[in-house]
Parts: structure tokens; C-alpha cells; sequence
């Protein structure tokens, strides 16, 4: 099970693009939205903290233990933090849920990740590719208006040469009026 203990105060919209992307990558019985109660996706106003997990890990940016395929079998539940990462971090995740907590957690590496893509590495890693086997890019610009970019300064899984963004993001990006 992946559980997203979302921390934001509301459900933005780059949030809720975002979760519907994990719910692409996992499928809906896969995953978990806690803290949040929604109609869009499978969910519970209870905090992860009052969930009877059986053998749960926490993804946590600044664990000190990296990810691994063996982890496969140690842990049957990964929590994430959902919410919308600052640069640089201000390691909310780490405040909000692993000191918590106290369940083992494990990193991704020294990169930030969107929460999606941060499922999606972690399911990868699951399935049997290890971290430093990923294509990743770091940074993604996107166009906006003429002349106009913006920049995702996250690092992004690469997929047929292109990054694995979550549908309708850039979409998004381009109608929105202020950064």
C-alpha cells in the first residue's frame, strides 16, 4: 500500500493533478490519500499516525538509509509526504511525519521529487530496479507564453526520452497566472 499523508492545508490543484497521476502509476486499490477527504480519489480524514499499518516505511528525503529493491520485502507499507515541496526543502516531511512516527525510512537519493514522481521511483525501485539504474533529468522547463518559461527544479524520471510528467501539469502551468 502506498499511503500520501497530504500536509497541505487544502487540496491545491497541482496536488490534486498530481494524485491523480499516482492513481495512473499505482492504481487506485495501491494507494491511500489520509488527511484529506475527497470524492476524486481513495481516501480518509484519519492522519497516518491513527492507521494499524503492518510493516510500514516511511519516504522521507533525508532518511539516512537509501531505498532498495531488497526493501521489497521488509516493508509492505510506504507513506509519503503529500505536499508541495519548496526549494530548497524545508524538510516538512521529516517534521510532519517521520519524527512522528518512528517507523524505519529510507531516502531516494539527495534529489526532491514531486510526490508523484517520488511514487513512481519508489514503485520502480519495488519492482526491482535499483536507484542508480533510473534515467532521471534534473530540472524541467516548461514553456508558457511567448518568451516565457518556468522551471521545475525537481529531478524527473525520464520516459522515451521524455520526462514523466503527471498529465495536464504543464496544461496547468501554462493557464496559471502567478508563480
Amino acid at each position: 500500500m502506498f499511503i500520501i499523508e497530504h500536509l497541505d492545508p487544502k487540496l491545491w490543484k497541482w496536488s490534486s493533478i498530481e494524485y491523480k497521476h499516482i492513481v495512473s502509476i499505482i492504481g487506485k486499490k495501491n494507494v491511500l490519500f489520509t488527511n484529506l477527504n475527497s470524492k476524486n480519489f481513495p481516501s480518509t480524514p484519519k492522519h497516518v499516525m491513527d492507521l494499524e499499518l503492518d510493516r510500514p516505511c516511511i519516504l522521507d528525503p533525508f532518511a539516512k538509509k537509501t531505498l532498495t529493491p531488497a526493501d521489497a520485502k521488509k516493508f509492505s507499507d510506504f507513506i509519503f509526504g503529500g505536499v508541495l515541496g519548496d526549494n530548497p526543502p524545508r524538510k516538512r516531511t521529516e517534521e510532519e511525519i517521520t519524527s512522528k512516527l518512528r517507523y524505519p525510512a529510507r531516502n531516494l537519493g539527495k534529489a526532491q521529487f514531486s510526490t508523484d514522481t517520488a511514487v513512481l521511483v519508489t514503485k520502480m525501485i519495488l519492482d526491482g530496479t535499483p536507484l542508480e539504474k533510473i534515467p532521471f533529468v534534473d530540472e524541467v522547463e516548461i514553456p508558457l507564453r511567448k518568451g516565457e518559461t518556468t522551471i521545475l527544479p525537481y529531478k524527473y524520471v525520464m520516459r522515451n526520452g521524455k520526462p514523466a510528467l503527471a498529465k495536464g501539469l504543464a496544461e496547468y502551468l501554462k493557464k496559471k497566472k502567478e508563480f
